[in-house]
């Protein structure tokens, strides 16, 4: 039973016309709106606090070839400190390998010089299991930066290949 309805009884045993009960479902109304307003303003400012958009990085996962390599793992380390660690469930490589998109990491960051480290491990299609590091220099500006890491492997050797491509 709803607050409305709970009021409304009670007002109703009181002796209270249906009027007063209907102007208090109003006002409960009218309420809890701004109460979902004000949660969103909240939100939205957490956000700006958190995630400041002149410092914010973003690093994404694409699978180039997406029949190559089955991930197990992926770590991320910025500047030499682990930002991101994920242990991939079959559902989420599927999903990889279908085209999707992985958001790895979203962090602030400090313009300058910096260096991203990805360290995987995976299967390749050779039923090899593989692990390979690589390190990407990038120069962090003012503004939100958005990193793509592609990773392929490619027949006959299904060497794992990792590309950082820096998105608009």
């Amino acid at each position: 039973m709803g607050i409305g309805l709970i009021v409304a009884a009670v007002l109703m045993a009181l002796g209270c016309g249906p009027a007063i009960a209907s102007s208090l479902d109003e006002e409960i109304a009218d309420l809890k709106s701004e109460i979902f307003a004000h949660a969103g303003e909240i939100f939205e400012l957490e956000q700006k606090v958190l995630h400041p958009v002149d410092t914010r990085l973003a690093v994404f996962l694409t699978l180039t070839n997406r029949d190559g390599l089955d991930l197990d793992t992926v770590e991320l380390y910025v500047n030499g400190q682990p930002v991101a660690s994920h242990l991939y469930t079959a559902r989420e490589t599927g999903s990889l390998q279908q085209g999707g998109i992985q958001q790895l990491f979203t962090g602030n960051l400090a313009n300058g010089e910096h260096q991203l480290k990805a360290v995987i491990t995976a299967r390749a299609a050779n039923d090899r299991f593989v692990r390979r590091e690589s390190t990407h220099r990038f120069q962090k500006r003012p503004g939100a930066l958005r990193l793509q890491m592609a990773l392929e492997a490619k027949a006959p050797d299904y060497e794992p290949r990792v590309s950082f491509v820096e998105w608009k």
